[in-house]
């Protein structure tokens, strides 16, 4: 089953965009094939909601860096051997003979670059191969999640046909006859073995370039449980691309699924509630998250609502905005699907009594529901006070700030309660809006 998730959910978190130097995506794409590119991005686009393939995906990072591996390719060398493999080749090898001597003619009579362009193609190819048959045999059986496949690739490599790769590896001149041979070999025999080859190099390069990622950055791996314990623990979390952010614990579960956050102005609400989501969706990912640990029972889905933008051409407003996407998400959850839910500031668009009536009303409906995981951040604290009464299964967590002297001082660390910071119109005073309006200096 696949892990529901929506493009506004997305872009709240920046997950995509391997063009785009902030995003999650970003953050992960050091890889060097463009195979493992189209690989990683179809990862990020299809995360997971079965605990058995996410740990095992997790399981293959973890394998990796547990062995310090490095790929052992160059994106020059490979992207020549990779394109000259891939090139499709004949199904005679008189055929495959008279192009090679062809190309070899053109060469000596016009200085043609095909036939250099075919021998230095044949010479990275080989040497791909052979780096690949030395990585292999480098890396510890124990443990390893894709053993099978490197059984596999392992006993290729010890075929007779194949022993020209160990006796042309440094070669620097090849024959044209040996050239039309290896190369009817490689892309008519052997063409099935080199193709499972490729998949298994675009593997390798993201297992080793997501376990680099982790190792570098200090991120851990999250473990899957069943969807049916309904448990979520994360210690020590933070948003991936701040490698100094003060780190946060939450734990949420069927008995107390609901989060009631609270804080003022820049106390740090929007930016944990990211960094929550973001860990979310990697760890369904199966991919390391920045925490320090984290266990947590699949969902099938995740719904945010940070950066509703309103929808001039629709004629929406950024109320009626607000209200749909709400909407949205009640549909989600009333299918039933057992989803985590993350509302920042709840009906932000309309007035104070109408947002208060609107928050409590929608967090008292949605506490009706305990298979789903929810986070809501207001600034209306009032709320808080009447649900602490009303229901049993709300947390109550606020960001608090102190002063230092007339200058707010943020923590950035959750504390138990409701906040009852109101320093909006002091940042106000502090900026010198007023004196700027009245002319005063």
């Amino acid at each position: 089953m696949a892990f529901i998730v929506d493009k506004q959910t997305l872009d709240d978190l920046n997950i995509l965009g391997k063009y785009k130097h902030d995003s999650i995506h970003s953050l992960f794409n050091q890889v060097v094939t463009k195979g493992a590119e189209k690989l990683l991005e179809n990862m990020f686009n299809h995360p997971m909601s079965d605990a058995e393939q996410i740990n095992k995906r997790s399981g293959s990072f973890q394998y990796f860096q547990k062995q310090n591996a490095h790929f052992p390719f160059e994106k020059e060398e490979f992207n020549i051997a990779e394109d000259y493999l891939k090139t499709k080749g004949d199904d005679h090898f008189i055929t495959v003979l008279t192009r090679v001597y062809w190309k070899k003619t053109l060469y000596f009579i016009y200085k043609d670059s095909g036939y250099q362009m075919l021998h230095d193609g044949l010479c990275k190819a080989i040497s791909v191969l052979n780096k690949l048959s030395d990585f292999l045999n480098q890396l510890s059986a124990d443990d390893c999640p894709c053993l099978g496949e490197m059984k596999v690739a392992k006993s290729f490599f010890l075929e007779k046909k194949l022993g020209f790769l160990s006796t042309e590896k440094n070669a620097k001149v090849i024959s044209a006859f040996k050239m039309a041979w290896y190369g009817f070999l490689l892309k008519n025999r052997l063409k099935m073995q080199i193709e499972a080859f490729f998949q298994l190099i675009y593997h390798l390069d993201v297992y080793v370039a997501v376990s680099q990622v982790c190792k570098k950055k200090g991120f851990c791996y999250a473990s899957a449980l069943t969807g049916k314990t309904n448990t979520l623990n994360i210690e020590q979390f933070y948003h991936p691309w701040f490698e100094k952010g003060v780190r946060n614990c939450l734990s949420l579960n069927h008995q107390s699924n609901m989060l009631f956050l609270t804080g003022a102005n820049m106390a740090g609400k929007s930016t944990l509630m990211k960094s929550f989501g973001i860990a979310i969706y990697l760890a369904h990912m199966g991919f390391p998250i920045a925490a320090g640990n984290m266990i947590f029972s699949v969902k099938e889905g995740l719904f945010t609502s940070i950066n509703v933008p309103d929808n001039l051409s629709q004629g929406y407003s950024h109320f009626y905005a607000e209200v749909l996407r709400i909407k949205t998400v009640a549909q989600q959850v009333s299918e039933p699907k057992n989803l985590i839910v993350i509302f920042d500031e709840l009906f932000k668009g309309t007035n104070v009594k109408d947002a208060y009536d609107a928050t409590l009303a929608v967090s008292q409906a949605f506490s009706e529901n305990r298979n789903c995981l929810f986070i809501i951040s207001t600034h209306i604290i009032e709320v808080g006070t009447v649900l602490r009464e009303r229901c049993n299964n709300f947390q109550f967590r606020y960001l608090p700030t102190s002063m230092n002297g007339s200058k707010p001082v943020y923590t950035y660390l959750l504390e138990d309660g409701i906040t009852t910071d109101r320093h909006g119109m002091m940042i106000i005073e502090n900026e010198g809006i007023l004196d700027i309006i009245l002319g005063n200096k």
